[in-house]
């Protein structure tokens, strides 16, 4: 009885798994997708920019997520000190809703 009811199990999870391809299977397979960055008319950082992303899809990823928090820190770093400039203190500030 056992047997049966793994052969069962079985053969639904290999109907599961098997139906979406026949489904899929009715029209002609796509070619590879290739996504690129047009990179003929920028100069510059952008063109160094769309390069990497062109060439690897990895090393763009990774100088990306090292960028954004360098770009957020140095924002909030400039930030703090125009407001600190213009008389905006922010540390020793009295909080009005105690």
């Amino acid at each position: 009885m056992k047997v049966i009811g793994i052969k069962i199990r079985v053969f639904v999870l290999m109907l599961c798994m098997l139906l979406p391809e026949a489904v899929l299977a009715a029209g002609e397979k796509a070619d590879l997708v290739v996504i690129v960055a047009d990179t003929r008319g920028l100069t510059g950082i952008l063109k160094a920019w769309g390069t990497l992303y062109n060439e690897s899809h990895l090393y763009f990823s990774l100088l990306t997520i090292v960028l954004i928090p360098v770009i957020g820190l140095v924002f909030g770093t400039v930030a703090d000190i125009v407001m600190r400039t213009i008389g905006i203190d922010l540390e020793h500030r009295e909080l009005s809703e105690h």
